[in-house]
């Protein structure tokens, strides 16, 4: 066997998205540097370089004829990635043409500038994917803002709250990534036409001195590459800080992710809500009768990833000498590019998961039953409050009575704390008679799922509604 043995990134061939995968393609990445050089050459032309309209067109001629095979046998030869695609480049534009590719440029231009060009593009993709998986859960929590169901903390019974109230609280999170990630979007900026140092030396001479028109020039091809700003000051490169603002904010979408399939793994435990599951899914190669929640086992572990990667860049930004060290290039290849992949993949499966959510109502209401007299006690005790009763006293007799009756409950007999307070002669005054219903205990929870969807995440999805239908999730199981 010759050649090299094939293997592919699983975030590549088997988790992430088609579009995602493109953005960050090699072709897509030769594509853009090609962009770059055409809107160099296009900018010095008219600023006045003997730059002829026939190079132009050579090179516009020549942009998407790239031969990857081509260009490997350059870099061996060469050894050095950006003139291994400039001379191919040239062979295809012709020796015209050929003259005038990255003229006055640095190896940054064109990888730093394109690779804020997927980034911006990347987040794009990711904002389509968060506004699909909001717009989801707003019309779950609508559909059920008004089912009680239990509240967990330290992962004990607490008190009721409502299944809409719940996914509320996975909403808000995507919600204030989404505003992140918007934000990120428009502070993005470019790394400009800034030379080998960041001085613009080698641009200056070009143009005689002439700084006005060396202003001219990074204005007209951060415009041609569709960016409003460039960034004010650099060295080689842009600052890397840059880098440790978007995966920072990949990897907290990814920890909303997380917790979200965290709570609906439990709750797949407890049998109340289960992801979606095919007729024709296994569940286990052995255990022929399991519903695992392996989409939101995967959310998880892909997250676990993306965490891993966010202190990466932090590094890779403080050890970035002076104007510039080339450590930064490896590591950033992988990181930032398996960030984005990573995230994209997740949210792929968040939209999956949201879009077909199954609740189970008799289980909420058989694992409400044993909890419900617990939930009764608060009512008890201001109730004696308000008729002049010692508020501790009433809180220490219900705290004894509770306690015999969870350790009731772990013999497998029924919570008889009702009947305990009923006997109680403190406590008995203050019992409101009948069956519990739950619908008493989850205080503002329906309406506070209302005010969240109408208040809150309603003006930022009409801020996005052009989203609307751009993405739907296609996830291998």
């Amino acid at each position: 066997m010759s050649g090299r043995p094939a293997l592919e990134s699983p975030l590549v061939t088997r988790y992430a998205t088609a579009a995602m995968v493109e953005n960050f393609s090699d072709r897509r990445r030769a594509l853009l540097w090609r962009d770059l050089w055409i809107a160099l050459a296009r900018s010095q032309r008219a600023l006045g370089l003997p730059i002829s309209a026939e190079q132009i067109a050579d090179l516009e001629r020549a942009r998407g004829s790239i031969e990857l095979a081509r260009v490997a046998e350059l870099e061996a030869e060469l050894r050095h990635d950006v003139m291994a695609h400039v001379h191919h480049y040239g062979e295809l534009a012709g020796p015209a043409a050929a003259k005038i590719i990255h003229a006055g440029a640095t190896s940054c231009y064109v990888t730093d500038n394109a690779e804020l060009v997927m980034i911006r593009d990347g987040l794009e993709l990711l904002m389509d994917r968060l506004y699909t998986a909001l717009v989801q859960l707003a019309r779950f929590a609508e559909a059920h803002r008004e089912r009680p169901t239990l509240a967990y903390t330290h992962l004990q019974p607490a008190q009721l709250t409502t299944v809409g109230k719940r996914a509320c609280l996975w909403a808000q999170d995507l919600a204030l990534d989404l505003e992140t990630i918007e934000a990120l979007r428009e502070r993005l900026p470019f790394r400009g036409v800034k030379g080998t140092t960041g001085t613009q030396a080698s641009f200056l001479q070009l143009f005689d001195g002439d700084h006005a028109r060396v202003r001219a020039l990074e204005r007209a091809v951060a415009e041609a590459m569709g960016f409003s700003q460039v960034i004010a000051v650099s060295g080689q490169t842009y600052t890397r800080k840059v880098d440790t603002w978007v995966v920072s904010a990949l990897a907290d979408i990814c920890g909303s992710a997380a917790k979200m399939a965290s709570d609906l793994r439990i709750l797949a435990n407890k049998r109340e809500i289960d992801e979606p599951f095919e007729a024709t899914q296994v569940g286990s190669s052995a255990m022929a009768y399991k519903r695992n929640p392996m989409r939101c086992e995967r959310i998880c572990g892909l997250a676990r990833f993306v965490h891993s990667l966010a202190s990466s860049p932090r590094e890779t930004h403080a050890n970035q000498w002076f104007e510039r060290t080339l450590d930064d290039s490896a590591n950033r290849r992988l990181v930032i590019t398996e960030a984005f992949l990573a995230t994209d993949a997740i949210l792929n499966l968040v939209v999956d998961v949201s879009s077909g959510l199954v609740v189970h109502p008799p289980l909420i209401e058989r694992n409400m039953a044993d909890e419900l007299p617990f939930m009764a006690t608060e009512d008890v005790i201001m109730r004696g409050t308000r008729a002049g009763e010692s508020r501790q006293a009433l809180h220490e007799a219900v705290r004894v009575h509770g306690l015999a009756a969870a350790a009731q409950l772990k013999m497998a007999a029924p919570n008889d704390l009702i009947a305990r307070m009923a006997a109680d002669p403190l406590l008995a005054p203050h019992v409101a008679p009948g069956p519990i219903d739950a619908r008493r205990y989850v205080g503002r929870a329906p309406e506070q799922v209302r005010e969240f969807l109408g208040e809150r995440l309603a003006p930022l999805l009409a801020r996005h509604q052009g989203r609307e239908g751009r993405f739907t999730a296609k996830v291998r199981v």
